[in-house]
Formats: C-alpha cells, sequence, structure tokens
C-alpha cells in the first residue's frame, strides 16, 4: 500500500468532504458527531459490513473523571489530582500536554454528547474504584460512565448492522453497571439472589414480548449510531481505507476507499481522522514486537488488521508502543472460544502458580498488571504463559468460576449448574481435577513438592487475614469481586480434594500501540512534526494510559475524548 498524490488543484477526487473518518467504534462516532455539529460535512467510512467496532465487544464502560453525571451526583473530583494520578501510573511514557487534555476535555466530550442527542443519556454508578485507588488522585468510587440499557429494536434496520460479541448470551440475558457484581455474590446476598430472578425475568420478557435488550457495548454503539442517523450523518460499511492520500508538501489530503466494487478517491478538506482500531488479529506483526505471544487470544473486533497505522507509516507516520495490548488473563477452550477470566481471580479460595508451581504476583490485580507479569515472567524461561488457578471444591460451589452457577442443577440451563465439574470441562484439558496437591501437580507439570508449600504458604496467610507475599486484598480495587462476608474478601484458605486448576492464558481486548499523537491527536512524524490533516484516535493511536490501565473505561473514553478534540480542531482550521 503506498499513499497516492493529489494534483494541486485538488479537482481528481471522486467525491469531496470536510471530514473523512475511518472506522465506526466510539472514537470514530464521536468525531463525527462533533464535526457535524460544527457545520462540517462528515462521511464515515467503515471496512466492516458492521458498524461498532471493538467498542460494540467491550464492556461500554468510560472513563471520564469529573463527567456530568458525577457532577449531578454531587461528586467532582480534582483535576490536577487526575492528571497526577495518570502521570504517575503512566511513568514518564505520556507526555504532561497530552494527560492534561484528556483530563479537561473528557468531560466536555460527554457533556457536547448529552446536549447533543437524546439517545446520548449517561449514568454513574459509584462503588468500581479506580484500578490504583490508594495513589494520590486515584479514587475508590471510580470515575466508570454507563449507558442505559437500550432495546435494539430501535435500530430498525440498523440493528442487523451492529456488530454482535463473539460470544453470544442467552436470549433475553443482559447485565447493567452494577448486575455482574451481584451476580457473582448469588451465594452470598439475597441482591445477588435478586439479580438472578432479575436475569431470568429478562428472559421470559424476551421470549414473551420479543425484547431485544442490550447493555454496555452493544448499548453505547448502538446509541451513538442512532444519534449520527439523527443527524443525517452518513456510514459507508464495507468499505476499507487502502491508502491515503497526501499532497506534495506531504499533508493528507483525502484517502482511497474501496466502496460499492470500486475505488473511491474522497477528499478531506479539513482533515482524515483514522478511527479504525488496532492490530489485533495480525499475529506476525505482533510476534515482531513480542515473541512471547503464542497465539491469537485477542477479543477484539475480529476485523482489525492495522490497516490505519499502516497507512500512517506510508505517508511518514512514527509509531510507539506497538508491543503493548489491552491485556486480558483469560481461558481459551478447545473451540477457540475465549472466556474472561475476572472474578475468579479476585476469589478467597485460590491461588495462581507459574511453571514452576509458585505465585508469582497478587491475583487480583488489574489485569494489565497480571498479564505484565505473565510476559516478565514468560521471558525468563519459566512458563507463565499459561499459569494456573488453583482452588478446591468448597470455592467452586461457593462462587461463579468459569461461567459455572453455584446452584442445584437445572436441567436445560443456558450455563453449567450443579456440584459437579462439566465432563466437557475436564475433556478438554482447561480444567483439570485431582483428589490431592501433589496428583494435581503433575496434572499441570509444575513440582508437587513446591505446589504444596504455596498451598500451605497462602492457607497459612489466608489464615491470618493478610497476604504478606502479595498484599491482595489491601486495594479496594482487589475488592471488588471478593466475598463480602469475609474479613478480608480476597482470602480464605483452600479447604481441601478434590482440588482444580484453571488454565490462564494472555487475552488482551485489542492492542494499544499505534501512531504517535500529540495532545490534539494529530499524528507525528520521528522528529515530532505534524503530519497536515492527519489524525489518529483510539487504538490506532499509541495510548494516552502509556503502559498502563486508570480504571474500567479508560480505553473507550480516550478514544471518544480525543475523537472530540481532532474534529474540534479540525473545526478550527477550517474556520
Amino acid at each position: 500500500m503506498t499513499s497516492a498524490s493529489a494534483n494541486s488543484a485538488g479537482d481528481d477526487f471522486d467525491k469531496t468532504v470536510d471530514v473523512l473518518v475511518i472506522g465506526s467504534g466510539g472514537g470514530g462516532m464521536t468525531a463525527a458527531l462533533t464535526a457535524q455539529a460544527k457545520g462540517l460535512d462528515t462521511l464515515v467510512v467503515e471496512k466492516s459490513p458492521q458498524f461498532g467496532g471493538s467498542t460494540a465487544l467491550s464492556g461500554g464502560g468510560i472513563w471520564v473523571p469529573g463527567a456530568p453525571s458525577q457532577k449531578r451526583a454531587g461528586y467532582s473530583p480534582d483535576a490536577d489530582g487526575v492528571v497526577d494520578y495518570l502521570t504517575q501510573i503512566t511513568g514518564g511514557l505520556v507526555s504532561a500536554a497530552r494527560l492534561r487534555q484528556y483530563v479537561e476535555q473528557a468531560p466536555e466530550m460527554m457533556d457536547f454528547l448529552e446536549k447533543r442527542s437524546p439517545w446520548l443519556e449517561f449514568v454513574w454508578k459509584p462503588g468500581y474504584a479506580d484500578y490504583y485507588p490508594e495513589l494520590p488522585g486515584g479514587s475508590e468510587l471510580g470515575s466508570t460512565i454507563n449507558v442505559p440499557a437500550i432495546d435494539l429494536r430501535k435500530l430498525g434496520d440498523e440493528e442487523k448492522h451492529l456488530l454482535t460479541p463473539l460470544a453470544l448470551a442467552p436470549k433475553g440475558i443482559w447485565f447493567g453497571p452494577k448486575d455482574l457484581r451481584l451476580f457473582y455474590q448469588v451465594r452470598q446476598s439475597w441482591r445477588g439472589k435478586g439479580v438472578l430472578l432479575k436475569l431470568l425475568w429478562r428472559m421470559f420478557r424476551a421470549r414473551v414480548f420479543g425484547d431485544r435488550m442490550a447493555a454496555i457495548g452493544q448499548s453505547l454503539s448502538a446509541r451513538l449510531r442512532l444519534a449520527m442517523k439523527e443527524h443525517g450523518i452518513p456510514l459507508w460499511l464495507n468499505s476499507p481505507m487502502t491508502e491515503l492520500i497526501t499532497g506534495v508538501d506531504g499533508t493528507v489530503t483525502g484517502a482511497v476507499v474501496e466502496h460499492e466494487g470500486r475505488a473511491v478517491r474522497i477528499g478531506a478538506r479539513g482533515g482524515v481522522i483514522l478511527a479504525s482500531g488496532g492490530f489485533d488479529h495480525d499475529m506476525a506483526w505482533r510476534r515482531e514486537h513480542l515473541p512471547v505471544l503464542d497465539k491469537d487470544w485477542s477479543f477484539g473486533n475480529p476485523a482489525n488488521m492495522g490497516d490505519g497505522i499502516r497507512a500512517g507509516e506510508k505517508v511518514g507516520a512514527a509509531t510507539d508502543l506497538l508491543d503493548e495490548a489491552w491485556w486480558f488473563p483469560a481461558m481459551c477452550w478447545p473451540d477457540g472460544r475465549l472466556q474472561f477470566m475476572l472474578n475468579e481471580r479476585m476469589m478467597p479460595s485460590q491461588f495462581v502458580v507459574n511453571g514452576d508451581g509458585k505465585r508469582f504476583i497478587n491475583e487480583a490485580a488489574p489485569y494489565m498488571d497480571f498479564a505484565h507479569a505473565m510476559i516478565a515472567g514468560q521471558e525468563t524461561g519459566t512458563a507463565h504463559i499459561p499459569c494456573w488457578l488453583i482452588t478446591d471444591h468448597r470455592s467452586f460451589n461457593r462462587y461463579v468460576v468459569g461461567g459455572h452457577l453455584p446452584i442445584p442443577k437445572i436441567p436445560l440451563a443456558p450455563v453449567p449448574t450443579g456440584r459437579k465439574l462439566p465432563a466437557a470441562w475436564l475433556e478438554s484439558g482447561v480444567v483439570q481435577d485431582a483428589a490431592s496437591l501433589d496428583e494435581l501437580a503433575g496434572k499441570i507439570g509444575v513440582p508437587a513438592a513446591t505446589l504444596r508449600e504455596t498451598a500451605e504458604r497462602f492457607n497459612d496467610l489466608a489464615s491470618k487475614g493478610h497476604d504478606d507475599d502479595f498484599n491482595r486484598g489491601d486495594s479496594a480495587y482487589d475488592n471488588y469481586y471478593g466475598d463480602p462476608t469475609l474479613p478480608n474478601p480476597n482470602l480464605y484458605p483452600l479447604s481441601g480434594p478434590p482440588y482444580y486448576a484453571f488454565q490462564i492464558i494472555l487475552g488482551d481486548l485489542g492492542t494499544s500501540g499505534g501512531l504517535r499523537t500529540d495532545e490534539f491527536a494529530h499524528v507525528l512524524r520521528a522528529d515530532d512534526t505534524v503530519i497536515g490533516g492527519l489524525y489518529a484516535v483510539g487504538n490506532a493511536s499509541a495510548a494516552v494510559m502509556g503502559r498502563s490501565y486508570a480504571g474500567a473505561g479508560a480505553t473507550i473514553g480516550p478514544a471518544m475524548t480525543f475523537g472530540y478534540i481532532a474534529a474540534n480542531d479540525i473545526a478550527l482550521v477550517l474556520k
């Protein structure tokens, strides 16, 4: 793919707009809504036959400290404190200007969207802590903003074009922002049992009344698309961008887009905004930058192959953090189906071991930190990819593990139930069981004596109520999916056999490295000069979070915010 050059008259375009947005995720759609509100002729093109990108596959959280919904609830995080928090967790990898711009513009972005369309309703449910709430500027209340659930029938004919999750929930099942946490407490609280009843009611309504309710990332993507339709913003599906067009001075003046069977040269008077996602599924490229990465275990949009990043490189853009991703430890079943491992790592009666049979991290740590420990450990020559979560029968029948509900066996239930491990789990090799720790050690290939010592040490610490080795449970974040009935929600001894081991692989939500940008989302060359007319947001750009993750929604929040910033910058250029 090589960049095409426009002639000086600029009259060789098949179509010309003010703003051309590549990609229809949260960042792209927010950019389009912002540009159109400024009176700019805007077009969004999408490679896939479906819109929504990785946003549609996500948890739908948007990390925005100081969001209007927080202020309405009487909570206003100090902006300087939030900048200090981000400065600490990014460790100097991100410019102060970018961090400050994000913190100041994110609430404005959300305020703009709320006022732009009644479809864009945002809510804040306090209690999901930032991932490092103990650091100055961090928050135990959290700054994760969500949208309410929506009936997808409101999309009309567009419903079939919404990118759907790879693993679909049973018909009628959807979780609100706080439902999931309570659901994991189905054995510990009446509120947890209430959520289970709520889910059964939702299934009943879906079957009887035809509800097609969706929440989290599905709802966010649907609402952004409805707002675009409300304002008449065109979206071309099945229309991949194949190259950027530059003028004689290197300024990006448009792009070539494959649309309806032909190459269409589209001019962009103000600029091109790359919101095309990362290179989640280009495994050759990913292994080039991170050789320990074994297989394609990404939850990211299947269409994400790095097209926008490569196009940017072709016109001289610099890149950064190409070895990085939004890591998420997971399980991978034999059919290739990926399953998040989140609450399991916060369960009290479990610990995780590497190939030497030793613990190596606070199991309840934020998923980026957990995965970084897996990567660093793997690079030492000791197996950490995969590693193994060790638990026991009591814990299996008390907590949600691998999607299994700890309730009596229900025939034809859409998820595993009952007191026994599903036979298919054991046949898969992803889950192992044993009558002793020595037997379990043999099945997962770790030294038996070391595994026994690790279990004894863990049980001793759990009995005392504090993890002296890794401080599990000290952070409010650790406790979120823990057991609130225990003095330390994350610690309880393993009680005895049978013992179980769950294999953990290195999953991710998408890559987080990409084109280098400044605080206005301008794409930069290696010498920090700006490539005129070119912007990058979301996973097409190197993350403003660096190698960290501030809190739930720290992928979508920056994508939407810098989409807003880029469109406003173009409006100033064209003013």
